[in-house]
Order: structure tokens, then sequence, then C-alpha cells
């Protein structure tokens, strides 16, 4: 005898709850991706067109070192936390390919988002 045999209440209330849950980290990890996704599009910007021009025409290379470790972490964390999206939210392959491939593009995490606030207005956050 099992306890849902017992109480099927009890089972359909635990459902209920997991996937309420699912749904709740569904939507906080898609805000996480979205939020590091455009601090790592910013980083990057910086780096490119002021950090670099600083270091070969004014002779600054500390700009570079300090601006680039910061884009290096948040592009790992971009990395990470895109793998935790294609675990949680279920992404094609191809999805998770063309994120990817828009954090190695200037502007490209811009463009990105776009599609990421359609998706998390759908989720309903």
């Amino acid at each position: 005898m099992y306890l849902c045999d017992i109480c099927p209440e009890a089972l359909s209330g635990y459902l209920r709850y997991k996937n309420s849950m699912n749904h709740s980290q569904s939507r906080a990890t898609l805000h996480r991706f979205r939020i590091i996704a455009i601090l790592e599009g910013i980083s990057y910007l910086v780096l490119l067109f002021i950090a670099m021009p600083l270091k070969y025409f004014a002779d600054k290379p500390e700009y570079v070192k300090y601006v680039g470790w910061a884009h290096g972490v948040l592009f790992v964390l971009f990395g990470l936390i895109l793998l935790q999206v294609w675990y949680v939210r279920r992404w094609p392959f191809l999805k998770v390919i063309i994120a990817f491939i828009s954090s190695l593009l200037p502007f490209g995490t811009f463009i990105l988002d776009k599609t990421l606030r359609r998706e998390e207005e759908e989720v309903g956050y």
C-alpha cells in the first residue's frame, strides 16, 4: 500500500508544489541569464571600444587588464548559466549554440536579450 492510495489529495498537492517550484526555478534561471548576458555584453563593448584603444593609443595597458579580467569572469558565468538554462528550460541544442555565438559577437547579447525578454514574458516573470 502506498501513500497515494491512502491520501490522493496529498499526492496532488505535492505534485502542484513540485510543478510550481520548477516554474519559479525556470523563471529565475532565465532572468539571471538575461542579467549576466547584458553585463557580459557591456563588458565586451567596454573592452573592445574603450580599454583596447586606451592600451594602444594612450599607452594605458592597465585598463585592458582589469576590464579583461571582469569580462572573463562574466563570460565564464554566461557559459555556466547558459548550461543551467539549457537544462532547466530544456532549450534545443541549436538555441544554445546561437546563444553562445551571440556572446562572441559585439552587440550579440543585446540582440539575444530581445528574444530572452519575450520568452521571459511568456513565462510570466
